[in-house]
């Protein structure tokens, strides 16, 4: 089985602050980082779990996108297209401050003007990721919604809608809920869909709002929530770890939580494991610290 990558690579300017300054202020940072990010965090983290993974997105001509294909090729990442000769890969500016949150601004780039031809007729092992912030897209938009009414009925699609869900046009959000087989968000974005602040109600209301979709809804610390069709809503725990940058944990969880369905795991196994996978990932300072397979058994085995 592969991974299917549609979303966006993009690069971190991660900037560590101790507080945001108010609007018009400014503050120095006490470090500063260039990583890949966006999608390449996701993909990282599936492949350190053992699932091969193939990144189908665009990606640019310039430093970006040269840093973002050395990033791939570095962690055994294939992508699918040549790099686009007018354009750059975008980047977000990342600032972290003494609590471990993240504020982020994006720049757009290449990544966000794939189109329809460019898409691949998925393998029928696939596993499909889609990222809403390609909805938030144009070009990517229009190439993805055909795309996606046309895939096989058994190709399993996974869906992160990301922090805007909330500005996905709603005919696109409302497109994909038709097809997607899992919606995986933290607890934010389960309230923006459905308005509902309490995580098991909103992981209820998202699977009410779909055709066929299970729904996992992250709880940070406290692990996550699984809606499941058939079963009840359940509570998955967390692992307790002192944090120093959450910068990446829910990508994180969504790789390690992929790997685990693609090699046969009931879902609350597989969100135990990528539980265990945003724990570790949130003790390490960067953007893509999901541990390798090997580090996350020896991690469960010590619990």
């Amino acid at each position: 089985m592969r991974l299917l990558h549609l979303g966006n690579v993009v690069i971190d300017l991660v900037l560590t602050v101790g507080d945001l300054p108010p609007r018009g202020g400014d503050v120095i940072a006490s470090s500063t980082a260039t990583t890949p990010g966006g999608g390449f965090n996701v993909m990282a983290a599936a492949v350190r779990q053992g699932l091969p993974t193939l990144y189908a997105g665009a990606h640019g001509t310039g430093p970006f996108g040269a840093l973002a294909r050395e990033a791939l090729a570095t962690a055994g990442i294939e992508w699918l297209h040549p790099a686009r000769e007018d354009l750059d890969t975008g980047f977000v500016v990342t600032l972290v401050d003494s609590t471990g949150e993240r504020t982020f601004v994006t720049s757009r780039g290449a990544e966000a003007t794939l189109t329809g031809d460019e898409l691949p007729a998925p393998a029928d092992d696939d596993l499909v990721y889609l990222s809403g912030y390609s909805l938030l897209h144009d070009s990517n938009r229009a190439a993805l919604l055909p795309w996606l009414a046309k895939l096989p009925d058994d190709i399993e699609v996974f869906f992160d809608p990301g922090p805007l869900v909330a500005e996905i046009p709603g005919y696109a959000l409302e497109a994909v809920l038709d097809r997607v087989d899992w919606w995986s968000s933290n607890a934010a974005e389960a309230t923006l869909l459905t308005g509902l602040v309490n995580p098991v109600d909103a992981a209820r209301a998202v699977r009410g709002k779909t055709c066929r979709a299970d729904v996992l809804v992250r709880t940070g610390p406290g692990g996550c929530v699984l809606a499941v069709r058939g079963q009840g809503v359940t509570q998955v725990d967390g692992f307790a770890v002192q944090a120093v940058d959450l910068n990446g944990a829910g990508d994180a969880h969504a790789g390690a939580f992929l790997a685990g369905i693609a090699q046969g795991k009931e879902p609350a196994e597989a969100a135990r494991r990528a539980n265990a996978a945003a724990a570790l990932a949130v003790t390490r300072r960067g953007p893509a610290t999901a541990p390798t397979r090997d580090e996350l058994e020896a991690y469960l085995r010590a619990q």
